[in-house]
């Protein structure tokens, strides 16, 4: 939401890391969600956050029935966070596809999250 939000103090940090980046970026339909939901003060922030996946700078992966199990095996495991649906489907994401970079600025929860594998994440921007 900062990155597309300018009021939000993370704003300046945040593009300039998406700015500097220059590989693929990945995202979930839960996250998605949650971003337009965080940003309905403003109907061309939500048409802004959507013109990043239409354009195809956020690909999305859908989720299946494996990764919607692994997800709730993961709030499973989180819930004394908790870890909500969102968090969970980029965490699974992670362990499936072998990427740990992530770009949150949720580092408290983020940080004690691991993959399937038990490895940590890659929070930016630093």
């Amino acid at each position: 939401m900062a990155l597309i939000d300018r009021s939000e103090k993370a704003h300046v940090s945040c593009a300039n890391w998406f700015h500097s980046f220059s590989g693929k970026l990945y995202s979930t339909e839960p996250v998605l969600t949650e971003v337009l939901y965080l940003l309905n003060f403003s109907i061309k922030a939500q048409k802004t956050a959507l013109d990043f996946v239409l354009r195809g700078i956020i690909n999305l992966v859908p989720s299946d029935t494996q990764s919607l199990k692994t997800v709730r095996v993961l709030m499973n495991k989180y819930s004394d966070l908790p870890m909500d649906f969102a968090d969970a489907s980029l965490v699974c994401l992670a362990s499936d596809s072998g990427i740990l970079d992530i770009f949150t600025l949720d580092r408290k929860d983020f940080s004690i999250y691991r993959t399937a594998d038990n490895q940590g994440l890659k929070i930016h921007p630093e």
